[in-house]
């Protein structure tokens, strides 16, 4: 059992510090011996960039002219390569021996940690342990932690944290078009005459994306902005539909009933190109503007210009993010908003079409391959015989040998608590920041027998480990990641990792080879894993087996599928068919039933949190350099001026906010692009400071995703004097003005 003891001494060595600096410091006079071409670590959106070496060392980057950012690159981009000489970075291994984290050798380390897994495997079977990792990792390691999984440890519990990011879309684009990747390359977008954009604000969190908006703008395009907020995507919209969170079904049939009323639906691509279309509109006459206006509070008037303007054009795509999919009803959000393109037959053609905005760097790529808990490589199912005959075969297993399927992190947590899983690996995720009601995540990993995380920065979570590994981060190694239209580009190595630090797929390596399963794990370099997990992927949906680095390198990323060497990649799915066993694709009739947690008396407010531009994710990486913590240095609570107003809240002001998991302190920021009945916390800090103590760990039925985007909460004015934690003055993210603490 692993307690956080001596806080303070924590972050003393292994921080999080704020840094500026590349290695050596600010130097005019450097000589480049290197210029190596790759993509930024963070959004999946993957901009082209140059690394820029110095003696072995990586001191810089310069822009690359790559087709997606042209070379753009957001806030993070621009620093990102000052993570890899960061002085947080963990350089050896680390043993916790009485609540101290202790340098260890390599051998004392993985020593410690295959005894452990033997010893509770022995006692209590293989599936005792659990494996967790991530979807920023290389396609190529996302791979091998499936395998690593099911053949090095031979448990049947894996999953990945794009589990709390993408697989309500999954989910839904399976059910709907029997296959799970963007419809679209963004290429499509300008040509659209209308985007409908529901639940992603591009202008922050996907600033380079905004691009491709831009220019279908400047060909006289128009956007549909739906989200509970008025983000800066929203103010540049045409049309906000500014609806109370968890409420996007009875929108997206409202809208749909306005387009089957004016006449807008394409029979003849719904007769002969999809199923259940009757079933649908069944449902979706009864969701009329006025019934939709009352659930959603979304004026009427509204939803039927939405409907005009969607349904009228020519062409249309619809994007979305996670503020349709964090969800208790995410993957039934995701269904409506397909109806609505299927049943205007706006899909399949330039300008025609639909895409889910990926968040992670390899979320796309991570959830193709093998390390989500019911999955196999290329899209394959756990459960299906046949999927997993060819998979074991790939590995040189028995059919038999193959666990079966496992089940998501959240449900992984609950049999820790259980004691069912007693032991836990991780790779790439911050437990303590990113899964919800992070009171309860603590105690979950207080009460493991062990817990070992790999990492190159001590995140919340890894302090809660019994040995901590340090790994590579992006610039270290090589491999590819899948962008969030489905182009699958090519990560390359600039430097060593720096101190006793080891490319993760080492790492997994030697745990499988000293539990004794090493001939399964022979690879001398990503090329080798990814030509096998070729192999693996190949007569799977996401086939990548004509995928080569070459082939990578000449054509500027291959979107798959791309089933043979000679296959040029497959941009724009759908021109001919679907993915379903009849070549069609399938309406679903959902109905509206909100959120798992509804504000009453106690707790009048929607909670609900977000993404900015300067963090990624749970912030591990980004909260530790200095230029980006500088512009938002904690987190906040918007709150509307009514809202403040009722409860004489001042701007800047300390407010505590309430639900019924717990409560953190946030200064407030009064603006008037939320709404009135809604609060908005930004979740990329941990500790005290993390959103995640606030929500509501409810899971969709389908996908397993938690509810993230909206529970019930209260807002408590306290007294307090203590200003933001870099002084009087902080930068507002909502608003360019400059918003001083009270």
């Amino acid at each position: 059992m692993s307690k956080v003891e001596n806080l303070e001494n924590i972050i003393e060595r292994f921080g999080p510090h704020t840094h500026d600096a590349p290695d050596g410091g600010w130097q005019a006079d450097r000589v480049i011996d290197k210029v190596v071409p790759t993509h930024c670590p963070y959004c999946a959106v993957q901009c082209g960039m140059n690394l820029l070496v110095e003696k072995g060392k990586l001191v810089g980057f310069e822009p690359r002219n790559f087709p997606v950012n042209e070379g753009r690159l957001c806030p993070k981009g621009v620093t990102a390569y000052l993570q890899t000489h960061h002085p947080d970075r963990l350089l050896h291994p680390l043993i916790k021996r009485n609540g101290v984290f202790e340098k260890a050798s390599w051998d004392e380390a993985l020593d410690l940690v295959v005894s452990k897994f033997k010893e509770l495997q022995e006692k209590h079977g293989k599936d005792v342990l659990g494996v967790y990792s991530g979807s920023s990792l290389t396609t190529e390691k996302t791979y091998l932690m499936g395998k690593f999984a099911r053949v090095g440890l031979q448990t049947k519990y894996i999953d990945y944290n794009g589990r709390l990011c993408m697989v309500s879309a999954a989910a839904g684009n399976n059910k709907a078009f029997g296959i799970d990747r963007a419809a679209n390359p963004w290429s499509d977008i300008p040509h659209a005459e209308v985007l409908l954009i529901a639940g992603a604000n591009c202008a922050e969190t996907f600033p380079v994306l905004n691009k491709f908006l831009w220019q279908q703008r400047d060909n006289g395009g128009r956007w549909i902005i739906i989200d509970p907020r008025e983000t800066p995507t929203a103010r540049q919209g045409d049309l906000h539909l500014q609806l109370k969170p968890g409420t996007d079904v009875a929108l997206a049939n409202g809208i749909l009933n306005v387009i089957l009323n004016d006449g807008q639906i394409d029979q003849e691509f719904i007769d002969s190109k999809t199923n259940d279309w009757e079933e649908t509109k069944k449902v979706i006459e009864k969701y009329t503007p006025d019934i939709a206006s009352e659930i959603t509070g979304v004026p009427a008037e509204k939803i039927i210009q939405a409907g005009l303007m969607y349904g009228r054009a020519k062409t249309g795509m619809i994007l979305h993010a996670r503020g349709i999919e964090h969800h208790t009803n995410g993957v039934n959000n995701v269904l409506s908003y397909i109806n609505i393109v299927l049943a205007t037959g706006k899909i399949g053609s330039l300008g025609r079409g639909y895409g889910t905005i990926t968040g992670q760097g390899n979320g796309q790529g991570g959830r193709e391959h093998g390390q989500k808990a019911d999955q196999l490589p290329g899209q394959r199912l756990i459960a299906n015989p046949e999927h997993r005959k060819y998979i074991a075969g790939v590995w040189g297993i028995e059919e038999s040998e193959m666990p079966g399927p496992g089940v998501s992190i959240v449900e992984m947590f609950d049999k820790m608590r259980e004691g069912e899983i007693k032991a836990l690996v991780s790779i790439c995720n911050n437990v303590m920041v990113s899964l919800p009601d992070t009171n309860s995540v603590r105690k979950t990993l207080e009460g493991l027998d062990f817990y070992v995380c790999i990492d190159f920065f001590m995140s919340e979570g890894s302090r809660y480990a019994d040995v901590v590994l340090p790994g590579s981060t992006w610039s270290e190694d090589e491999g590819v990641t899948a962008t969030g239209e489905g182009r699958v580009v090519k990560i390359n190595k600039a430097n060593e990792p720096p101190g006793e630090a080891k490319v993760d797929w080492w790492i997994i390596q030697e745990i499988a080879r000293r539990m004794g399963r090493g001939k399964y794990f022979n690879f001398n370099s990503p090329r080798e894993i990814f030509d096998e997990l070729r192999v693996a992927s190949k007569g799977g949906k996401a086939d990548y087996f004509g995928i080569t680095y070459e082939k990578i390198d000449k054509q500027d990323g291959v979107f798959w599928a791309c089933p043979t060497l000679e296959h040029p990649g497959t941009p724009r799915l759908f021109e001919e068919k679907f993915y379903h066993e009849d070549g069609k694709a399938k309406f679903h009739a959902v109905e509206y039933v909100g959120a798992a947690e509804k504000p009453d008396e106690e707790f009048p407010l929607i909670y609900t949190s977000g993404r900015i531009v300067y963090q990624y994710l749970s912030g591990n990486q980004t909260r530790r350099i200095g230029f980006l913590l500088q512009q938002c240095p904690e987190p906040y609570v918007e709150i509307h001026p009514e809202t403040a107003l009722k409860y004489k809240i001042n701007d800047g002001e300390r407010v505590k906010v309430v639900s019924r998991r717990g409560e953190g302190v946030f200064p407030a920021l009064i603006v008037k692009t939320i709404r009135p009945d809604t609060i908005f916390v930004p979740y990329h800090w941990g500790e005290e400071l993390a959103a995640n103590q606030i929500t509501n760990p409810k899971l969709d039925p389908i996908s397993k995703i938690p509810e993230y985007k909206a529970c019930a909460a209260r807002i408590e004015k306290i007294a307090s004097r203590e200003l933001p934690i870099f002084g009087s003055q902080k930068k507002g993210i909502s608003q360019s003005e400059v918003r001083k603490g009270k």
